[in-house]
């Protein structure tokens, strides 16, 4: 079974900077990976997605602030996020899917950012 471990969240400033990793353990390759974040009282959305041939996706509120990028090799996602605001404040998901149609399969559990104003 294959299991997602983010890491690198945390608290930081308005306008600093966070880059979190993802790890997916097993030998698996996926079609896609990417991240989602959900804050108190809101729901699920996208942060951003990239597939194994590099094709990103971002969601309109993050778009020229993060980026995504990964190391097909160690099944591995990054987000670097730069210019964080505190509406940015919510769990962030790691999201693996094998298919590039169908849904995200596999997830991790999750990790905080927090940014204070």
């Amino acid at each position: 079974q294959v299991q997602l471990v983010e890491s690198g969240g945390g608290l930081v400033q308005a306008g600093g900077s966070l880059r979190l990793s993802c790890a997916a353990s097993g030998s698996i390759s996926f079609n896609a990976m990417g991240w989602y974040r959900q804050a108190p009282g809101k729901q699920h959305e996208l942060v951003a997605t990239i597939t194994s041939e590099g094709s990103t996706n971002y969601g309109d509120s993050v778009k020229g602030r993060f980026t995504v990028s990964s190391d097909n090799a160690e099944n591995t996602v990054y987000l670097q996020m730069n210019s964080l605001k505190p509406e940015d404040t919510a769990v962030y998901y790691c999201a693996a899917k094998k298919y590039r149609i169908g849904p995200w399969g596999s997830w991790g559990q999750g990790t905080q950012v927090t940014v204070s104003s």
